[in-house]
């Protein structure tokens, strides 16, 4: 059984730092499910309550990092409430686009909404570079921090 719960959960873990790039799917929490398989099969020896805790926050504040760096590059841009909103928004809507909608939506959507807000076409493009930049923020933090958490589950398992 525990050879069974290892793999399957070095398996989840594998999935998890797959969809890391994907926006809505939850590949730190996907993580941290497979740690905790991992952790089960051995009577939580090796990866204990105190660990699994500090991975839980680490899984936290990935997470939340990750739902606001679209929206955050997007402000840092120059972009008005209006221009937020629209990097939320086109995010969203981008996920029907496949990858390149899930990269460009963003931008678009800031862009698009800081424009209606304000014709200033010079400004609405900063707004969408934002968002632009913002996406690519929120797949690093989700990197770094996946693999924050991979690695210390790996440090706290073999050593």
């Amino acid at each position: 059984m525990s050879v069974l719960l290892i793999s399957l959960g070095v398996i989840v873990i594998l999935l998890g730092l797959a969809t890391l790039f994907l926006p809505i799917v939850p590949g730190i929490v996907i993580i941290y499910v497979g740690i905790l398989l991992v952790a089960w099969a051995d009577g939580f020896a090796k990866i204990g309550p105190v660990m699994l805790f500090a991975l839980g926050v680490l899984m936290l504040v990935g997470t939340l990092a990750d739902n606001v760096a679209g929206l955050f590059g997007a402000r840092k841009g120059g972009a008005s409430g209006w221009g937020v909103f629209g990097a939320g928004l086109g995010g969203l809507v981008g996920i029907a686009f496949g990858l390149p909608g899930v990269i460009l939506g963003p931008a678009i959507g800031a862009l698009a909404f800081e424009y209606v807000k304000n014709p200033d076409l010079k400004r609405a493009s900063k707004a969408g570079l934002g968002g632009l930049l913002g996406f690519f923020l929120a797949v690093l933090a989700k990197y770094v921090f996946g693999l924050t958490m991979v690695g210390l589950a790996a440090l706290a398992y073999f050593f």
